[in-house]
């Protein structure tokens, strides 16, 4: 077996669809069955189980995946050991980023590592940020991009804080929320976040709010609370200043304004990476012009 066949046994264990595999590696669908046929000679052993609703590992797949995953991992940390030695920025970034983060402030520091770099590739994932924890402590990224107080023993790097604001067309201030009917469009996020708003609402009320509407995404819930369906608590990140008849009023907590942080975090290993280095260094000068502006 070659580098290819141990990418195309991975994909298929992936996608665990033949067709959305052959789309993936650019060959015909086909074309992949017979060189899976191929391989499954080549081990005696039949790795996946065909049905007209995808494929299925067997337990004799399940093994060689792992062994195909382990061989391109390897060569992959081996390209990026010889990499260091030239003075060009190669190999893949690797980021998990909070997707939040990913749709408001990232892509303006990905267009400046790209036209720094425009030999470095990127690989970016996105999700809630105990997820991009995860994935950051299994070795699956090189970098993550978190909201809140990570516990994070290794290198971090404070990027911003954001404030959070109760969002809505009717209500102007946070007592008008006692007697109002108006329902709370709660988004889907990782209990950290939902943690905050509970006990911030907790300090301020003896009473859960009347109605309760929750959505998959933050941005589905900015666009009803913009619509007048109901009232939101937004971080600042996600408000543009450009929204119209609409009511920003900022979150209090006891002591201070209640606010979000997000850190970009990593092994040291990674920082020490010249596409890590290179965007960290993108990060940065991004946030002195930022402060400076």
């Amino acid at each position: 077996m070659n580098r290819s066949d141990y990418r195309l046994l991975v994909v298929l264990s992936q996608e665990m669809n033949m067709r959305k595999a052959a789309e993936r590696l650019f060959i015909s669908q086909p074309a992949l069955s017979q060189r899976l046929q191929t391989i499954e000679k080549e081990w005696r052993q039949l790795l996946f189980l065909r049905s007209q609703k995808g494929v299925t590992l067997t337990p004799a797949g399940e093994v060689v995946i792992q062994l195909a995953k382990d061989i391109l991992l390897k060569e992959e940390s081996v390209s990026e050991q010889l990499q260091l030695m030239d003075s060009k920025v190669y190999g893949t970034l690797k980021i998990a980023c909070a997707s939040i983060v990913g749709q408001n402030w990232l892509p303006k520091v990905l267009k400046r590592f790209v036209e720094a770099n425009p030999h470095a590739r990127i690989s970016l994932i996105t999700g809630w940020s105990s997820e991009i924890l995860q994935a950051v402590y299994a070795g699956e990224v090189h970098i993550g991009i978190i909201r809140g107080t990570p516990d994070w023993k290794g290198p971090k790097m404070h990027l911003f804080q954001d404030q959070l604001y109760l969002v809505d067309k009717e209500i102007k201030s946070i007592e008008d929320l006692l007697k109002t009917e108006r329902p709370f469009i709660q988004f889907k996020s990782d209990s950290n976040y939902y943690q905050e708003i509970q006990d911030w609402w907790n300090q301020h009320f003896k009473t859960a709010p009347r109605q309760n509407i929750l959505v998959d995404q933050i941005e589905t819930c900015k666009q009803m609370a913009l619509n007048g369906i109901g009232y939101a608590i937004l971080p600042s990140i996600t408000l543009t200043g450009s929204e119209k008849n609409i009511y920003k009023i900022p979150l209090q907590s006891e002591e201070a304004a209640l606010k979000r942080d997000t850190w970009l975090l990593g092994y040291q290993s990674s920082f020490e990476l010249p596409q890590v280095e290179a965007f960290s260094k993108v990060v940065k000068d991004y946030l002195k012009e930022m402060k400076l502006n």
